[in-house]
């Protein structure tokens, strides 16, 4: 049984075992996104799409609101014995019509 993803999150946010790729640090200072506010998102999440046979390997997008009231898509793996931060943005129109659903592809 795969795990779940929003546990193996949170598990990984509450032991402080948390790795960013330079991908996401890239798009956080591209976006103005604090590291507090992607570890805020993600305390808050919902599983939006979960890819747990994604070929690279599993992983998932969440959603969640930081702080500042700003809802952050985080793209995270939840196969590895540590949690590592893929990439992370604003679920902006076109491609999203709510934080939560797909818009034009």
């Amino acid at each position: 049984m795969a795990p779940d993803p929003k546990q193996h999150i949170l598990t990984h946010l509450k032991e402080g075992n948390v790795r960013f790729t330079l991908h996401a640090q890239q798009e956080m200072v591209n976006d103005d996104v604090s590291v507090d506010e992607i570890l805020d998102a993600l305390n808050n999440c919902e599983v939006v799409e979960n890819y747990p046979e994604h070929e690279r390997r599993a992983c998932c997008l969440v959603c969640g609101k930081t702080f500042k009231g700003r809802y952050l898509h985080v793209v995270c793996t939840t196969s590895l014995p540590y949690l590592v931060i893929i990439t992370t943005y604003e679920p902006l129109p076109p491609k999203w019509i709510t934080p939560f659903k797909r818009g034009r592809q």
